[in-house]
């Protein structure tokens, strides 16, 4: 009888001891973030100028969401970039109407949408985050706050664009073109790299050397839309999440399609499920065209996602989606895979 309790005893503290181990390898297995390894990838070739303005923050080891905003600020100032900031293309009543968000490592975030007159929309919803116990302001109200706050009133419709948009009312056609692909690029007209030829939002995630995740997300929206219009840029969930446990993703194209099934938040969450950025794009892509077949195939939407390794990728409905990625080795546009061919 002895011997039969000793031998219980036993197998019992060995088990104990087993369960042990397998929850602490369990605990142990779980992906580590790598630090001093800092990466920005950002939506589109003129992400290449923005990422540089982006690892001016992160090559000094600074904050990955000071890193964004500083780079998508480029964007916004290029009166070349026209679906972005300054030189955005109107709405159908030529009002340039901008569309911003941003979030850090701590779910902390901020937004703003259809606000007009201001140069860097971006920097407001930054203010928002910061400042106020909201995360969206919209229209007037987010102009008023922005004016509050310091920033300057200024006329964001340039020639160029009020060319483009007069030329527009000819036929006022709406319909958005799903990429602007093979214009050949001239140094002496084009100053941004892909500024003209590429179009629609600038989304840009970022890993710092601490391995925290932020990202940001500014656009001037569909050109020639409806007054009042929001996409999903300013859509926290949409066109832009971060999660530090997971990744981070943000979106290009078509809005609406995203706002539909939260896009950038799915993306994150295949992620967190364990699929490979570019595979977890993919997988909402793949949701998106079951979801609405026949209107898949003359939109143009494109995710791009950084999981909490540093590792990157994209993946589009259409061709011709690429993304800039910049850290201490690469430096190069790269062209997502799309759903069709």
């Amino acid at each position: 009888m002895a011997s039969r309790r000793k031998f219980i005893r036993s197998a019992a503290l060995t088990s104990f001891s087993l369960s042990s181990v397998d929850l602490l390898a369990g605990r142990n297995s779980s992906p580590q973030k790598i630090k001093n390894n800092p990466v920005v990838v950002s939506t589109w070739d003129y992400g290449i100028k923005a990422n540089v303005g982006a690892w001016d923050i992160l090559g000094k080891n600074g904050r990955a969401l000071d890193a964004v905003e500083n780079g998508v600020k480029i964007a916004e100032a290029d009166p070349l970039c026209q679906t972005v900031g300054y030189g955005g293309l109107p709405d159908r009543d030529g009002f340039v109407t901008l569309d911003a968000s941003i979030m850090d490592e701590a779910y902390n975030c901020g937004s703003v949408s259809c606000l007009q007159y201001i140069k860097h929309p971006i920097s407001v919803a930054r203010l928002i985050m910061e400042k106020t116990p909201h995360i969206m302001l919209a229209g007037e109200g987010a102009l008023q706050f922005a004016l509050a706050n310091g920033f300057e009133k200024m006329d964001l419709l340039t020639p160029k664009s009020r060319k483009d948009w007069m030329e527009w009312l000819k036929s006022s056609k709406y319909s958005p073109e799903i990429n602007i692909e093979n214009r050949k690029y001239s140094k002496e007209n084009d100053p941004m790299p892909g500024g003209p030829e590429n179009h629609d939002t600038i989304g840009m995630l970022a890993m710092d050397a601490s391995g925290n995740l932020s990202g940001a997300c500014t656009t001037s929206g569909l050109a020639y839309k409806m007054h009042g219009r929001v996409g999903d840029s300013p859509v926290i969930g949409a066109g832009l999440y971060v999660d530090n446990e997971a990744g981070a993703a943000t979106s290009s194209g078509v809005g609406e399609e995203v706002i539909r099934m939260v896009g950038s938040h799915l993306v994150v969450e295949y992620m967190r499920s364990g699929s490979a950025p570019a595979a977890a794009c993919k997988k909402a892509v793949e949701r998106l065209v079951k979801m609405n077949p026949v209107k898949c195939k003359s939109i143009q939407v494109g995710f791009l996602a950084l999981d909490n390794q540093g590792n990157y990728g994209g993946y589009s409905i259409q061709p011709g989606f690429t993304y800039a990625v910049k850290s201490q080795t690469v430096e190069q546009v790269f062209k997502a895979d799309s759903f069709y061919k």
